[in-house]
C-alpha cells in the first residue's frame, strides 16, 4: 500500500502548518527529509532538507510508530511555518520520494477504518464533527466519534452472540440430554433486547441535527412572512414590497439561534387558483415546502393554516390588519415587537426536539440497520428454532453492518469523501 502525505492543518497562510506522512516509507521519508528518526511520540527540532540538500525548513518533527497510531501504520508529523511557499516545498519533496503519493480526501481515516483503529460509527461520527457549527451538533458528534453508539450496539451483538449460543445447543444437541430445553426467559431476553432497541430508534434523527430544525413561514401572498424570515435570520435575504405575491421560489437561509441549527424557509404565498404559471409552480413547492418542515409559522388566516402550525399574527405596529383571537405569538419584524419571545419559542420547541446531552442521534444508514435488527428479533417468538436462529444471525448481520464489519464500497466512498482531503 502507498504512502500518503497530505496538509492536515489549515489552508495557509497560518502560524504552524502540519504535514502527515502514514504508511510503510513514512520513516524512510522522515530520515530523507530530517537526517534522522528522532524518538518516538517526541517532538524534535530538525532541519528539513530537500534530496539536493537545499534547506527547506526548520521546525518539529515527530516519529509514530505503527500499529499503535491513528491510522494503524507507521506516521510521522511535519510542523511547518505555516507559509505557502514552505508547505509546497515540502510537499514536492515528499511528492520526489519513491512510494510516496499525495492523500485522497478522507484517505488518513479510511485507513484508520481499515486497520481496525475505528468503526465506521466512529468514522461518522467524526466527519459530523468537522461539519459542527453550533455547539449541540459538536457534542452529538463527539458522542458519536467517541464511540457511544458502536459501545451500545458492540454490547446488544454480545448479548445476542450468548442467546444465538444457547439457541444453537439447543438445536445440536437437544437429542444427546446433555443440554436442556430453552430456559423460559429466553423470549424475555430477546424482547427486553428489542426493547432497548426502540429507544435507540425514538432518539431525534441526526439529519435534523445537521440540516437544523426546519421551520417554514406559510401564509397567503403579502401576509409578512418575507419580512418575518428577514427579521428570524437577521439578514435581507428575500426581497419585501408591498405587491403581492414578491416571493415566487424557495428561499432557506440555515442560521443558529442560542446553539441550535435552525433552517428557516420562506415561499411563496399560498391563494386560490387563478395566478400564472409562475407563480402557481411556486405555491406547488411551498406546499413541498409545507409538509418538509418540522414547524410551520402559520401567518395566514387563523385557522386555515395546516395541523400543527403556530398561529402567528404579524405586523402589530399596523393599526389595520387581520386580528386573530387567540395566536401564539403577536410580532412586529420591523419594530421588532415580541421577535425575542418568538425566537425564544423557537429556541425551547427545537432543543426538545433534537438529541439532549448523552444521547445519540441516529443517521438514516445507522436508523434503518437497527431496524432491520428490530425486525428479525421480533420474528424470534416463532415456535420454530430454526427460524429463531435464522431471525438472531440477520440481527447480528445488521449490528455488523452498522458497526463496519461487512460494508460495500459504495458506503465507504460516500462517507469517506465528506473529508478533507488532510483528514
Amino acid at each position: 500500500m502507498d504512502t500518503i502525505f497530505a496538509l492536515s492543518s489549515g489552508p495557509p497562510p497560518a502560524g504552524i502548518a502540519v504535514v502527515r506522512v502514514s504508511g510503510s516509507a513514512a520513516g524512510a521519508a522522515l530520515e530523507a527529509l530530517a537526517g534522522r528518526r528522532p524518538p518516538p511520540r517526541r517532538a524534535t527540532l530538525a532541519e528539513l532538507r530537500e534530496a539536493a540538500g537545499e534547506l527547506l525548513d526548520r521546525g518539529l518533527v515527530l516519529w509514530f510508530p505503527g500499529p499503535d497510531t491513528v491510522t494503524g501504520e507507521d506516521l510521522a508529523e511535519l510542523h511547518l511555518h505555516g507559509g505557502r511557499a514552505v508547505i509546497g516545498a515540502v510537499e514536492a519533496a515528499l511528492a520526489a520520494m519513491p512510494g510516496l503519493r499525495r492523500a485522497e480526501p478522507g484517505e488518513f481515516t479510511r485507513r484508520a477504518f481499515v486497520n481496525g483503529r475505528i468503526d465506521l460509527a466512529e468514522a461518522e461520527g467524526l466527519a459530523d464533527l468537522l461539519e459542527a457549527e453550533t455547539e449541540i451538533q459538536r457534542r452529538a458528534a463527539v458522542q458519536l466519534a467517541g464511540g457511544a453508539l458502536s459501545r451500545q450496539v458492540e454490547g446488544w451483538r454480545e448479548r445476542l452472540l450468548a442467546l444465538s449460543a444457547r439457541l444453537e445447543a439447543a438445536l445440536d444437541f437437544d437429542d444427546e440430554g446433555d443440554v436442556g430445553p430453552l430456559s423460559g426467559d429466553f423470549i424475555g431476553e430477546i424482547n427486553a433486547l428489542g426493547e432497548e432497541i426502540g429507544r435507540a430508534l425514538a432518539a431525534p434523527a441526526a439529519e435534523t441535527l445537521r440540516e437544523g430544525f426546519r421551520v417554514a413561514l406559510a401564509g397567503p401572498p403579502n401576509a409578512g412572512k418575507s419580512t418575518l424570515f428577514n427579521a428570524l435570520v437577521e439578514h435581507e435575504a428575500a426581497i419585501t414590497a408591498p405587491s403581492a405575491g414578491t416571493t415566487r421560489d424557495v428561499i432557506e437561509r440555515p442560521v443558529a439561534l442560542a446553539g441550535i441549527p435552525f433552517t428557516f424557509v420562506d415561499m411563496a404565498g399560498l391563494r386560490d387558483p387563478g395566478c400564472d404559471d409562475v407563480e402557481a409552480i411556486g405555491m406547488a413547492r411551498a406546499r413541498t415546502e409545507i409538509e418538509r418542515a418540522d414547524l410551520v409559522l402559520w401567518l395566514g388566516p387563523e385557522g386555515e393554516g395546516p395541523r400543527g402550525a403556530w398561529e402567528i399574527e404579524p405586523r402589530i405596529d399596523e393599526a389595520l390588519r387581520p386580528a386573530k383571537a387567540s395566536p401564539r405569538y403577536r410580532v412586529s419584524a420591523v419594530s421588532g415587537a415580541n421577535l425575542a419571545a418568538l425566537k425564544h419559542g423557537l429556541v425551547e420547541h427545537a432543543a426538545a426536539a433534537l438529541p439532549r446531552p448523552g444521547e445519540t442521534a441516529l443517521n438514516r444508514r445507522q436508523r434503518a440497520l437497527l431496524a432491520e435488527a428490530s425486525a428479525a428479533l421480533a420474528e424470534v417468538d416463532h415456535s420454530d428454532p430454526l427460524l429463531q436462529a435464522e431471525a438472531l444471525r440477520r440481527s447480528r448481520v445488521a449490528f455488523d453492518r452498522l458497526l463496519g464489519r461487512s460494508s460495500t464500497e459504495d458506503v465507504l466512498d460516500a462517507l469517506f469523501g465528506r473529508f478533507c482531503i488532510g483528514k
